[in-house]
């Protein structure tokens, strides 16, 4: 019995911890329930971040129609989410109004979106985003101003946007734990070496038949010297 009673009690313990974690789980509210279920008849995924973790990531990424208000309206009554997902949706300046009051998100992803800095206004108050993604978007200097209230922003994609190097300066004097990615490595100068490559072979193939048209009028001249043989034997 007293091998088997430790041996029991081990074999129920997960069990009783994984019973008291849900119970401290908050089901989520009515408004809540609805809100989920909005999101994802408009086409968007809404997931836990873990099992026994009640805040939210949702994703429009996938969606095939095109992006409208009635999918960001029930944000407004999700106070859980830490991760938005809208790339290559139809995101205007306007839409991004409905993100203003999510002050819980952590990521966003706007890459490949329409907005421009005016968009850029209503996400001042995001103030706990750690993660933004503005890649292929028309932001400009003028944008990044409404993003150095950030504080707790760690990194910032602006791959093909039209930010220059003065408006990174300035935002990094703001926020200098902010690693920023302009995606300069992606601009490879390489590309330039197998054009010159080309260019140096075809010069060097026009070479070759060259040499050969000199070679043929050696055949020529002993065909002029074979009609000469006949007139002596005249």
């Amino acid at each position: 019995m007293w091998h088997t009673i430790p041996l029991a009690m081990f074999a129920l313990f997960p069990a009783g911890v994984l019973a008291a974690q849900a119970k401290d789980k908050p089901a989520p509210s009515e408004a809540e329930k609805q809100a989920m279920a909005k999101i994802q008849q408009q086409g968007g995924l809404v997931m836990s971040i873990a099992q026994n973790d009640p805040r939210l990531e949702i994703s429009f990424q996938q969606r095939d129609k095109k992006l409208s208000d009635e999918c960001l309206k029930p944000l407004k009554n999700l106070h859980d989410v830490v991760s938005l997902n809208l790339r290559g949706q139809d995101v205007t300046d306007a839409r991004l109004a409905f993100l203003k009051d999510v002050t819980s998100l952590t990521r966003l992803h706007l890459e490949l979106t329409p907005i421009t800095d005016k968009g850029l206004e209503n996400l001042k108050g995001l103030v706990n985003l750690e993660y933004l993604n503005l890649y292929g978007t028309g932001i400009t200097d003028a944008g990044l101003v409404n993003l150095e209230g950030m504080k707790k922003l760690k990194n910032l994609y602006l791959w093909q946007t039209k930010v220059t190097d003065a408006g990174v300066t300035r935002l990094k004097k703001a926020l200098p734990n902010v690693d920023i990615n302009r995606g300069l490595d992606l601009k490879p100068v390489e590309v330039k070496k197998p054009e010159t490559k080309k260019e140096e072979t075809k010069k060097d193939d026009p070479k070759k038949p060259e040499e050969k048209k000199k070679q043929e009028p050696k055949k020529e001249d002993k065909k002029k010297d074979a009609p000469k043989k006949p007139e002596e034997k005249k």
